[in-house]
């Protein structure tokens, strides 16, 4: 069983930056393929960024240029830089994981296990 603990999350003003990170426990992250949701108050869950086992990723349309995914696989540990932050990208971010080497998709039913969730914040 997997398990995601993410932290980084706050308060920031638009503009500004946060750096999530997502720790995995219970299996190494090298074959999994990783991922950001987001979720606000009253919208459906987004897909935010996907990183692969190859280093592969993709991103939403609205965070391309803004949002960096990366991982460090000896540590476990799924990252999401985040910079020129919006007020519209105010949400609990999730990390979720699938046990599939290239699963380049922001699809949430394709993920197995996910995080808790962390608040961003974005005020005007």
């Amino acid at each position: 069983q997997v398990q995601l603990l993410e932290c980084g999350g706050g308060s920031v003003q638009a503009g500004g930056s946060l750096r999530l990170s997502c720790a995995a426990a219970g299996a190494s992250i090298r074959e999994f393929s990783m991922a950001w949701f987001r979720q606000a108050p009253g919208k459906e869950r987004e897909g935010v960024a996907v990183i692969v086992s190859s280093g592969s990723r993709i991103y939403v349309d609205s965070v391309r240029g803004r949002f960096t995914v990366s991982r460090d696989t000896a540590k476990d540990t799924l990252y999401l830089q985040m910079d020129s932050l919006k007020p519209e990208y105010t949400a609990t971010y999730y990390c979720a994981a699938v046990a599939r080497p290239s699963a380049l998709s922001l699809l949430p039913a394709l993920f197995a296990y996910w995080g808790q969730g962390t608040q961003v914040t974005v005020s005007s």
